[in-house]
Order: structure tokens, then sequence, then C-alpha cells
């Protein structure tokens, strides 16, 4: 149940309940004074007839309590009258030869019960608002004389008026406290319901705050706060992927540092160790001399392109390289690239062939070249026989190319695919020797790829060595021809 009904029904409960409550109390503090209007402020009958009429029924019953044989019984059956006589409000005395031998109630008359005893001591007299009947009974040659008194009904001002102020103490008093206590019950009814999140909301928090970002909070309540807990684990999720993210960059970043220092040390020691022969006379003939300064060149270029490499990369890296994209058939712009470094790579022992589909991409030229020039000369530098051969093949699929690079190397371990792409990685032995290359071509042929709004991914090709594909979306007019690439 939302925040928001709760309170809702809280309002409504504040009204009804004390409400519900004083209505109940009013109805029982008006019967207890009907009660007391009816049955005890000034108890009686409404005229002497009603008194005579009861008087007479009662007498009757009296006398025929009296016609047991012995007195322990007379009074025992006398008793039974009592509920008569309360009802009516009457009293009862009874005397046997002038002698009383039951009573029942406090009320006398002195002036009533000479009048009646004037009547010869049978009949009914009154008095004001007291009455008297009176009736003889002769049995076992006892006379009796049965007495009953009554008053007409008065009503107490003074029993109501107490009755009244006493129903409305209660009332108040009612009133109160079932507005205290249905203000505490709701209180509790809608604060337990936020207290509870708000105390484990504090304890994520605080577990955050603690380093502890695999903590999340379980709450299935249906109310306002089950947003916010899945706002604050998906928070919880996001930092930890986020200190991940940079935890790895920073170890990236380490291995980087130290990839750049090993690959440049061994061309630096090579160049060292070659002038250093130079300068002591170790190349004494021109031949030597020559071969010497050759093999220095040698891994001068290879230090430029290394660094060339590592400046591409950081530029990317950065988002500082320019984006000089445009719609570019990738067909005809691979097939003058193929054509014109295909003689090269042909001499050094690498055969390229291609296979190409009419495709436009919005690319831009040069990182494309850097693309095949990049997988090139992995292909060419990790081949395990004289003669390697590297095809390309591009396939069109309507929205979307698939761009496919697969020689027929060593290849690498199916674990090792998914790393390919990161700088300076080397998948195995074959692939470690570390003078062949810097590790950063194929990661560059990654951040050119998602330059271009695709994706790279490895895969051992059918000839069992390595498959780099790339994925790469259409762009610009399909119908583009001969464009200034």
């Amino acid at each position: 149940m939302t925040i928001k009904k709760r309170l809702a029904i809280s309002n409504v409960l504040m009204i009804l309940v004390p409400v519900a409550m004083t209505l109940l109390i009013a109805a029982g503090c008006v019967a207890i004074i009907w009660f007391q209007i009816a049955h005890g402020t000034g108890l009686g009958f409404e005229d002497s007839e009603s008194f005579y009429q009861a008087s007479t029924g009662i007498s009757d019953l009296a006398a025929e309590a009296l016609k047991a044989p012995k007195p322990e019984e007379q009074v025992e059956s006398l008793k039974t009258l009592t509920s008569f006589l309360d009802r009516g409000a009457m009293s009862l005395a009874v005397t046997a030869d002038g002698r009383e031998i039951y009573r029942y109630g406090e009320t006398r008359n002195a002036q009533l019960e000479a009048a009646a005893l004037a009547l010869d001591g049978d009949g009914t007299v009154s008095s004001g608002s007291d009455s008297l009947h009176i009736r003889p009974q002769v049995l076992h040659g006892i006379k009796y004389e049965i007495f009953l008194y009554g008053t007409q009904r008065e009503l107490s001002y003074a029993n109501l008026k107490t009755a009244v102020i006493l129903a409305g103490s209660v009332l108040l008093l009612a009133i109160l406290l079932s507005v205290i206590f249905t203000d505490r019950f709701l209180t509790r009814f809608v604060v337990r319901h936020v207290e509870q999140p708000l105390e484990l909301l504090a304890n994520g928090v605080r577990q955050i705050s603690e380093g502890n970002l695999d903590y999340q909070l379980e709450y299935d309540g249906k109310d306002e706060f089950l947003p916010v807990c899945r706002d604050f684990n998906d928070m919880a999720r996001r930092l930890r992927e986020s200190v991940e993210r940079s935890r790895h960059e920073e170890e990236s970043r380490k291995e980087m540092m130290a990839g750049i220092s090993h690959d440049l040390r061994s061309p630096l020691t090579s160049i060292q160790a070659y002038v250093e022969g130079l300068l002591d006379g170790v190349a004494s003939t021109p031949e030597m001399q020559k071969k010497y300064l050759t093999t220095i060149k040698a891994r001068a270029e290879e230090l430029e392109r290394m660094v060339e490499r590592i400046l591409t990369y950081s530029r990317m890296e950065l988002e500082e390289a320019p984006r000089n994209a445009k719609p570019l058939p990738l067909n005809e712009y691979l097939r003058a690239e193929i054509n014109e470094v295909s003689a090269d790579y042909a001499g050094r022992g690498l055969d390229i062939t291609a296979e190409l589909e009419p495709f436009t991409a919005a690319a831009d030229a040069a990182e494309l070249r850097q693309i095949l020039l990049n997988i090139a000369d992995n292909s060419l530098k990790y081949k395990s026989k004289a003669r390697a051969s590297l095809h390309i093949r591009l396939r069109n699929e309507g929205e979307t190319c698939l761009l496919s690079f697969a020689d027929d190397g060593p290849g690498v371990s199916a674990e090792a695919l998914p790393k390919l792409f990161d700088e300076f990685y080397r998948a195995d032995s074959s692939r470690s020797d570390r003078t062949k290359g810097s590790g950063l071509g194929l990661a560059i042929v990654a951040k050119a790829a998602g330059r271009m709004g695709g994706s790279a991914r490895a895969e051992i090709s059918e000839c069992g060595g390595l498959s780099v594909i790339l994925t790469i979306p259409g762009g610009g007019d399909a119908n583009v021809e001969n464009s200034d690439y």
C-alpha cells in the first residue's frame, strides 16, 4: 500500500473512529439516563388506580403465601414477592395478631395506616403522592394484615442532573481518549512504513560509504520507496562498474606504460649496440659498416612506426584524432589499396586475395587504410610458413556489412580471442615476441571500427589461423562512384 493511500485512510479514520466511539458512548449514556428516569429517579405509579390494581394482585399473592402451615414457610413464600415489589417500587409489611412477621422496604406512613384502620382495615387510601393498601386475612385462627405502600411517580431532578453531568463527563473523556489513541495508532500505521525503508536506505548509504559496493537493498514494499530502492541499487551497481572500470583503466595505463617502455627499449638497445660497435671499430670494413648502419636505420624506422602507432592510439583513446568520415564505396577503395600494397607484401611472403561486394559506408579513408595495413602486418609478422595468405572479404548485409580478414597463420586459443584487441596484449608464445610488433595493431583496428560506428571481433579462421571481422554500418549515398579518397 502506498504512503499516499495510507495517509488518505489515516485522515478518514481520524474522523470516523472518534465520531463512531462518541456516538456509541453517547448511546450508552442516553440509555443509562433513560433507565434512571424510568426506574431510578422517583419510583412509583402514575395514579391511584394503577397502584390499586398492582396492590390487589400482590396482596392476593401474599395471602396465598400466608397459607403455609409454618411461619418459616410463610416468610420464605413472602420473599418470592420481592421481584413484584421491586418492579412496582412498593413496600410490604405483614402482621400477625398485631405483631410484624415480615417487612420488605422502608416506606411507612402513620397517618395512612390510621386512616386505613379506620376503614375496618380493608381498602386503599392515598395522601398526596403516597398510597396504602391494607388487606386483612384470617388463617389458622390468626388475623393477618397485609400492608402495601407505594408512591406516585415523580421525577427527581437532582438525580437526573447528576446523571446528565456524569454522562457528559464520560462522553468528553471518551472523545479525548478516542482522539489520542486513534492518533497514536494511525501515526504508527503511517510512520512505521516510512521508518523501515528510511533505515534501510540509511544502512545502504553507510555500506556504500564504507566501500561495500556490492551491497544491494532488499525491499519488496509496494509503495513510493520501491523505485527509490531500485534507483539506489542501480546507482550502487553503476558506481561499482565505474570503480571497476577506473581500476581496469588504471591497470591498463600501467600495462601500457610498461609495454611502451619494453617495446621502445628493444630497438633502442639494438641501436645502441650497433652504434657502440661502430665507435669501437668492430665494423672495420665498409661492408660491415654498411650492414650496421642498415640495421640501425631499420631499428629507427621501427621506432618511428611504434611511436606513430602509440600516438595514433592515444589520439583515438582521447577522442583527439580528427574524423574525416564521408560516403565511401568500400569495395572500390579496398580494391585500390590492395592492388597498391599486395606486390610489396607478396615480396615479403604474404599473398593477399580479395572478394568484395559493393557497399557504401561513411568512413575515414586513412583509418580504413590503417586497418588494412595493421592486419596485413600482423599476418606477415606471425606467419608460420614461408608463404602465408590473407583473404579479405566484404559482404553486403543491407544495413551493415561484414569486412573479414582471415589468414592461415598459427592462430590463437579460443580463450584469447576476446582479448586480442586490448592494447599490448599478446596471446601466446607464437605472438609474444615483442621484436615483432608493439601490441597496438589490433587495438587501433578496434578503435577505428568503433569510430565508424561499427565493432570488431576475432574468430579462428577456416584454415586454422586468425580471422578479424569488422561490422560497419552503411552511410551516405549508396550510388557514390569514383569518390575522391
